[in-house]
C-alpha cells in the first residue's frame, strides 16, 4: 500500500516507518516535528514527508493513498490540560476532518491511534471490553473518545476505519518518551536509585511495548476489511495489566539496590482501568505481541546504559514531552496552540538533531 503516517517522526511514528517499510509499504510521513532533537540512538530510515500541522491538511494532500496511520495528536494527559481547548481541536477535531477529507480523496483505510485513556476511571477491577461504556477523565481521553464516535459515521464500503485503543506505551523509540510511566520508572530507578511515586500506586494500567502498537497497525491494514471496519480494537496483552505499584516492584528487582517510595501526600490517581485485548485476538490474527514487560525493562536498562544517560539529562526536556513544550513557549517559538510562531527551517531542525547523544 501507498501509505501516509502522521505523526511520523514521533514515539510510534518511529517505530511504525520502519516496520511498514520492511513489509514492503510505501510511507510517506506528516509531522511539524515539534520534538526534534529529543531522540536518543540511531534515527529510522528517512522517507519522504509533508512538514504540515494536521488542522491543515486537504484533500487534494491525501489523493493517491491508500491508508492512513492517523498518529500525530497531543500526546497525554499532562500536555492535554495545557490547553484543553487545544486538545480537543487537535486530537478530536482535526481528527474527524482529516478522516473526511480522507474519504473524499478516495483513501479506502484509516487507522486511529486511540486509546485506552478513554476508559478513564473504570470502575472496579474488572477488565473493560471495547464494548465499555466512555469514562475519560482528562481532556486528552474525552478527545480520543469524541473523536472515535465521529470518525465511526463515515465508515461505508469505500471507507474503513478502524480504531486502535492503545494500551500504556514503554519500549525504545529513536523519539524516547520518559515520562511514560515504566520508561520513567526504569529511568529513575537507574539514574537515582530511587523510584519515586506520585501517587500511591493503586490505579492500573494495561500495558504495551511500542514495537507492538505498531505490529498492530500493520495487522489492521493488512486484515480483511470487513473485519475492522468501523471496530476498536484494545492493543496490549491480556498478561500485562498492572497496578503502577507492581510495575515499581518489578523494576526494583531488575535493578537490585533500588527502591521504592511515594511523594509527600501520594494520594488516589483517578485513571484506573484493566482492560481485556480478546478481540484484537480473535479478529487480527496477524496480530502478534513479541514483548512482555519483564523483556521491555531489561532493554530500557540496556539502553541507558549503552548512551550513558545521567538523572539530569533523563529528567531534562529532551525527554520529557510537556518539559518541551513549555520550553518553546517560554522562547516564543510555540504559540499556546501549538502552531510554530515562526517556521522551523531546516537548517535548525537538523542542528538540533546533531546535538543527541549517539
Amino acid at each position: 500500500m501507498k501509505v501516509l503516517v502522521t505523526g511520523h517522526d514521533g514515539y510510534i511514528g518511529s517505530v511504525l516507518v520502519p516496520l511498514l517499510l520492511d513489509a514492503g509499504h510505501e510511507v510517506t510521513g506528516l509531522d511539524t516535528r515539534l520534538f526534534s532533537g529529543c531522540s536518543l540512538g540511531a534515527p529510522p530510515p528517512a522517507v519522504p514527508a509533508l512538514e504540515l500541522d494536521v488542522r491543515e491538511v486537504e484533500p487534494e494532500e491525501l489523493e493517491g493513498f491508500d491508508a492512513i496511520c492517523h498518529l500525530a495528536a497531543v500526546s497525554n494527559d499532562a500536555i492535554g490540560d495545557l490547553n484543553p481547548e487545544c486538545t480537543y481541536d487537535v486530537n478530536w477535531r482535526a481528527s474527524a476532518r482529516l478522516a473526511r477529507a480522507a474519504k473524499a480523496a478516495g483513501v479506502e483505510r484509516f487507522v486511529f491511534s486511540s486509546s485506552c485513556s478513554l476508559y478513564g476511571a473504570a470502575s472496579g477491577t474488572r477488565a473493560v471490553a471495547e464494548s465499555a461504556d466512555f469514562n475519560p477523565v482528562t481532556a486528552y481521553g474525552e478527545s480520543k473518545a469524541y473523536a472515535e464516535t465521529q470518525i465511526a459515521k463515515l465508515a461505508d464500503r469505500t471507507f474503513t476505519p478502524t480504531f486502535l485503543r492503545n494500551a500504556t506505551a514503554y519500549g525504545m523509540s529513536y523519539r524516547l518518551r520518559g515520562e511514560l510511566v515504566l520508561n520513567d520508572l526504569v529511568g529513575l530507578a537507574l539514574t537515582s536509585g530511587e523510584i519515586r511515586l506520585n501517587s500511591d500506586g493503586d490505579a492500573w494500567r494495561p500495558l504495551v511495548h511500542v514495537e507492538d502498537i505498531a505490529r498492530a497497525f500493520l495487522a489492521a491494514l493488512d486484515a480483511p476489511a470487513e473485519n475492522v471496519r468501523g471496530r476498536a480494537f484494545n492493543v496490549g496483552r491480556d498478561e500485562d495489566n498492572y497496578t503502577v505499584s507492581e510495575l515499581a516492584e518489578i523494576v526494583s528487582r531488575a535493578l537490585p539496590g533500588s527502591f521504592v517510595t511515594r511523594a509527600p501526600g501520594a494520594g488516589p490517581d483517578k485513571r484506573s482501568y484493566r482492560v481485556s485485548f480478546a478481540a484484537i485476538r480473535d479478529a487480527l490474527p496477524g496480530f502478534d505481541p513479541q514483548w512482555t514487560v519483564q523483556a521491555g525493562i531489561q532493554e530500557l536498562i540496556d539502553a541507558y546504559m549503552r548512551h550513558r544517560l545521567t538523572h539530569d539529562e533523563f529528567t531534562s526536556s529532551r525527554f520529557r514531552r510537556i518539559m518541551r513544550i513549555r520550553e518553546l513557549q517560554e522562547d516564543g517559538r510555540l504559540t499556546g496552540d501549538l502552531r510554530w510562531a515562526t517556521e522551523l527551517p531546516a537548517a535548525l531542525a537538523a542542528a538540533a538533531e546533531m546535538q543527541e547523544v549517539t
